[in-house]
């Protein structure tokens, strides 16, 4: 891992290669991609299986995973594991449920009304991994804002396992601890498809998988791409990246916590970013021995390691005004502060996925178990774009009521705006409603006159 001090020169280098893990995606991914979403669009579910078949050697048929399912799976789990979901929707639950908003109206003179109608949406389909490992915290992550959002129907898709029976045959299921989660979380229906052809499933619809309105969850290059390119005909949640951790740390830091959590987003990916910026060569020093020794005895070595090399970095700062400068410009996932007063440095900070505060709030705490959602913004992203939430999975629509007597206080302004900007049409939508003319004998005065 890189150690350097901070300047110009090393900051512009550090900002440059963290937007290099952005790079546009590879045009034969593109191109495998679009085939199969064409194919599935076209085809359907035997698209949908002939894919399976190919990429995992299995498909189900049905599709479906039946209803009862998911509450065996949660009756099935040991007891550990479904306090701990339990716990985490709870948590989750609690947290969203302050992001709920309500619609308005606003009353006018002369009867003209105004207001906003908020909406869920009608159907979302979450995609939920499940290769080297299975993800139960990103179906609570996504399915519980949804249903606090008021969705009409959430439906999941997930790879196929194969699990062996009782008697001794196997059969395809999904992961047991994946629908668990679906069961705590109010998952509606469960189906067993993976890749880009089931991205192309929720987008477009198929015989047995129905369409959906937005698309959310994460997934490999090719799971990414077919979000990227069925954008559009269906909203997605947004186009993730490598994930990314920023620490800042003044002298009363703990080396060990902070190694501990940089190399706990370091083992997502080679291209994952852990970044420490530290005021106190002291600290700075004694973290990189105890990334060495810590991941040394770490399952996933070979990642971290890959991650470290590539995109890690300790960065010596003159003053914690400099580590916030910085933080704000990179605009990280996720943001620890570990500090002597971690609260007094959060007012600063601007740009941040999410923000961990003091050195018993780890990283993993908004992964699992705090509340928070862990669908974050990543690749800078967060200076515009925010956490998943409840605020994802609704629509907005407003609304208008003019009487005739509110109308016409406000006609002469709506022809002056339509005559400046050349749509005469536009106010000749409302003048005509103030005109007296005889049609078959009959005066037309423009409709309900109250």
């Amino acid at each position: 891992m890189r150690f350097v001090n901070c300047n110009q020169e090393n900051v512009t280098r550090l900002l440059r290669e963290m937007k290099s893990r952005a790079k546009e995606t590879d045009r034969q991914v593109s191109a495998i991609v679009g085939a199969i979403l064409e194919d599935v669009q076209e085809n359907g579910d035997e698209a949908v299986r002939r894919y399976e078949r190919k990429f995992s050697g299995a498909y189900s048929d049905p599709f479906e995973v039946p209803e009862e399912e998911l509450k065996k799976a949660f009756d099935l789990a040991d007891e550990r594991f479904k306090r701990a979901i339990s716990n985490a929707a709870s948590n989750i639950r609690e947290y969203h449920e302050k992001q709920i908003v309500e619609g308005y109206e606003i009353n006018r003179k002369n009867g003209a009304v105004v207001g906003q109608v908020v909406r869920g949406l009608d159907r979302i389909g979450i995609y939920v991994p499940c290769g080297t490992a299975a993800y139960p915290s990103t179906v609570l992550m996504n399915a519980i804002p949804a249903k606090l959002a008021g969705v009409g129907e959430i439906i999941m898709l997930t790879p196929p396992e194969v699990q062996e029976k009782a008697n001794g045959t196997f059969g395809l299921s999904a992961n047991p601890g994946i629908l668990a989660a679906a069961y705590v979380a109010g998952v509606d229906r469960v189906f067993l498809a993976g890749g880009a052809q089931a991205i192309g499933a929720m987008a477009y619809g198929t015989e047995i998988i129905p369409a959906v309105d937005k698309i959310v969850g994460p997934g490999n290059i090719y799971v990414a791409t077919a979000k990227k390119l069925v954008y559009g005909t269906v909203d997605i949640d947004m186009i993730a990246g490598p994930s990314e951790i920023l620490i800042i740390a003044d002298g009363t830091a703990n080396p060990r916590f902070i190694a501990a959590d940089l190399l706990s987003q370091a083992e997502h990916d080679p291209m994952s970013a852990a970044i420490l910026l530290t005021t106190n060569r002291e600290v700075a020093e004694k973290t990189l021995k105890q990334l060495e020794e810590q991941a040394a005895k770490l399952e996933r070595y070979e990642i971290v390691s890959q991650s470290l090399e590539n995109y890690g970095l300790i960065l010596i700062c003159a003053s914690e005004d400099e580590m916030i400068d910085i933080a704000n410009r990179i605009a990280p996932e996720h943001l620890e502060i570990m500090t002597a007063d971690p609260m007094a440095v959060l007012p600063g900070i601007r740009n941040a996925g999410s923000v961990f505060c003091g050195s018993y709030s780890p990283e993993p705490l908004g992964d699992y178990y705090s509340g928070t959602n862990h669908v974050l913004p990543t690749m800078g992203t967060a200076r515009f774009a925010s956490p998943l939430g409840v605020h994802s999975f609704i629509k907005k629509m407003s609304y208008t009521f003019y009487t005739k007597e509110a109308l016409e206080e406000c006609r002469e302004d709506v022809i002056a705006i339509s005559e400046k900007e050349g749509l005469t049409a536009h106010g000749r939508a409302v003048s005509i409603r103030f005109e007296n003319y005889l049609d078959g004998g009959m005066a037309a005065r423009g409709g309900n006159e109250k």
